[in-house]
């Protein structure tokens, strides 16, 4: 039987991470994760990001409106990153510098995750499938209103050609295989994930 499936997994050379509108007020409206997971799961993406070195670019929408600043912790992770405040533009895409930026990376691969998930996430991620990059949405570090609101942009999304990961399943093809670095991948985890803990605890115990 033939496929024309390729698996054409995350290359740590080839990537670059667009953190997209993960502001103080729109982190308000995020209601399909609990505000504790969410923001675990958006520090683990960028923390993973940062430990495979990947170049990253943080971007804001309206901040000076309700959507509020750029949510510290990233700002502190990424002081040397690209900064694109928006002064309107809803689609991350549709600013020169924003573009701009990404070229600069000389990647093909763009990890993406940000609020909300229909519009914030969905249109830089659809016009940067059409420009011809690889793309992958980070689920659990983007939020949105709602299930059925994240459900219609997943499906909008993965009809274009998005995959979608989860920052767990990132950091794992990324590092490819656990003797590049068992102590560095295993904090990662432990830091975000208590039942790793557990796992890398129990794992320290038999040594």
């Amino acid at each position: 039987m033939s496929t024309t499936f390729h698996y054409r997994r995350l290359d740590k050379n080839d990537v670059a991470v667009l953190l997209v509108d993960h502001q103080s007020g729109l982190c308000n409206i995020v209601g399909d994760f609990s505000p504790d997971d969410f923001k675990n799961n958006v520090l683990a993406l960028a923390d993973s990001a940062k430990y495979f070195k990947l170049p990253t670019i943080l971007t804001t929408s309206f901040e000076n409106g309700p959507n509020g600043p750029l949510v510290p912790e990233l700002r502190e992770l990424f002081p040397d990153a690209p900064y694109i405040a928006r002064p309107g533009q809803i689609n991350a895409w549709d600013n020169e510098d924003f573009v701009h930026a990404v070229k600069a990376t000389g990647k093909k691969q763009l990890l993406i995750a940000g609020v909300v998930t229909e519009v914030c996430v969905a249109f830089p991620a659809l016009s940067a499938i059409e420009a011809g990059y690889e793309v992958f949405v980070v689920t659990d570090a983007s939020g949105t209103f709602n299930k059925t609101t994240r459900d219609a942009a997943w499906a909008r999304m993965v009809q274009a050609g998005v995959q979608l990961m989860t920052w767990f399943g990132v950091a794992c093809e990324l590092h490819r295989d656990w003797r590049n670095d068992i102590e560095g991948l295993g904090t990662l985890f432990s830091n975000y994930l208590p039942a790793y803990r557990n796992l890398i605890t129990s794992y320290h115990a038999k040594k």
